[in-house]
């Protein structure tokens, strides 16, 4: 199973970025990042679903309010 690469545009201290990526870890589908957002204490639903090409989309989340995580989709 490949792993979701986690770039850290916002520079976050070391505790939150590898917590995030713990969460991240185990979703391989967006149907997986979709269940994970629904199932998360605070249940989100995409904030924005940015269409790049016919195949390719931008899923984005947001996090807490100042932080926003966004899943690229082909």
């Amino acid at each position: 199973m490949r792993e979701i690469p986690v770039h850290d545009e916002a520079g976050l201290d070391s505790d939150r970025l590898a917590a995030i990526r713990a969460a991240l870890q185990p979703l391989a589908t967006l149907g997986d990042v979709l269940a994970w957002s629904r199932s998360a204490t605070r249940s989100r639903h995409p904030s924005e679903i940015v269409t790049q090409d016919e195949y390719t989309h931008d899923v984005v989340f947001d996090l807490d309010g100042h932080l926003y995580l966004a899943f690229d989709t082909t």
